[in-house]
C-alpha cells in the first residue's frame, strides 16, 4: 500500500480550540497511543467514551521520554534505575503510527485538559488502516518541552510543578534520558498485542526509547521477558492491566 500523505496539524491552546473541533451532537474525538489502546484502560479513564476505532496516523512516532508523575503516586516508578517514563508522540518524517480514536462528550474537555497538561495538544486527522481520512479532526497529546509547559500551561509557576515532583527530586518533565516505567510499558504492550498482529508491530517498530534510536522491539531483545512479567499494583490493576 502506497504511503498515505501527512495531513495538516494545528494547536489547541485555548478551551475555544477544542471546540471548534466539536461534531454536531457536541462530541469530540482523541486519539490513544499508549495506555488508551486497551479499550478496558481507556473506560476506566473515560467511561462513556463511544466509537472505539483503530487508525493510523503517519508524520509521527511514539517515544518514551514524558516523566509520570503517576507512576510515583502508585508505586511503580523505579528511580534508581530511572524506568519513569512514559509515552508522548512527535512529529517526525516518514513515520505512521497505528493508534485507536474514540470520542468524549463536550463536558469531559475540561478535565481531560487538565489531566493532560503538561503535553502539548494538537488537532490531527486520522486515517482509516486503508488511507481514508477521517472526516473530523482529533485531539492529539505530543511532546512538549520544560520551557513550554512552564510558559504556556503551568502559569501558577514552577511552585505547583513541585507540589507533584518535588519531593521525587524530579526537575524535569520532558526527558531524553530515562526509560519506560516498566508496569507502564508492558500494559501498552499487551494494549497494542490485544488489537491485532499489525498493531503489535507497529507499537514495537515505531515506538522508541527517549534516545530516538533504540526501538522497543531492540530494547525487549535487550532486558528480555522480565519486564513482560512486570504485574501492576491493585490500585493499576485495571487501568494498566493490559
Amino acid at each position: 500500500m502506497a504511503m498515505a500523505k501527512t495531513l495538516p496539524i494545528h494547536d489547541l491552546t485555548h478551551l475555544s480550540d477544542f471546540d471548534a473541533l466539536l461534531s454536531a451532537d457536541d462530541y469530540i474525538s482523541i486519539c490513544g497511543y499508549g495506555s488508551l489502546l486497551s479499550e478496558r484502560s481507556a473506560r476506566s479513564t473515560f467511561p462513556n467514551l463511544v466509537n472505539f476505532r483503530i487508525a493510523r496516523l503517519t508524520g509521527f512516532r511514539r517515544l518514551f521520554n514524558a516523566v509520570g508523575a503517576l507512576f510515583f503516586t502508585h508505586g511503580v516508578a523505579n528511580i534508581k534505575t530511572e524506568e519513569i517514563a512514559g509515552l508522548s508522540v512527535e512529529p517526525c518524517e516518514g513515520e505512521t503510527i497505528i493508534l485507536v480514536v474514540f470520542e468524549i462528550k463536550k463536558t469531559e474537555i475540561p478535565a481531560f485538559i487538565e489531566r493532560e497538561r503538561e503535553y502539548r495538544f494538537l488537532a490531527v486527522v486520522p486515517q482509516s488502516l486503508d488511507g481514508k481520512p477521517f472526516t473530523n479532526p482529533a485531539v492529539l497529546c505530543a511532546s512538549y518541552s520544560d520551557e513550554e509547559f512552564f510558559k504556556f500551561k503551568c502559569t501558577e509557576g514552577k511552585e505547583k510543578y513541585f507540589e507533584r515532583y518535588g519531593k521525587y527530586k524530579i526537575h524535569k518533565i520532558w526527558r531524553d534520558d530515562v526509560l519506560p516505567c516498566r508496569v507502564y510499558l508492558r500494559h501498552c504492550a499487551l494494549g497494542a498485542k490485544s488489537l491485532g498482529e499489525e498493531v503489535y508491530n507497529n507499537f514495537l517498530d515505531h515506538t522508541f526509547l527517549g534516545d530516538r534510536k533504540t526501538t522497543i522491539r531492540q530494547y525487549f531483545e535487550k532486558v528480555g521477558s522480565k519486564i513482560m512479567e512486570e504485574e501492576p499494583p491493585q490500585s493499576l490493576k485495571t487501568r494498566y492491566g493490559g
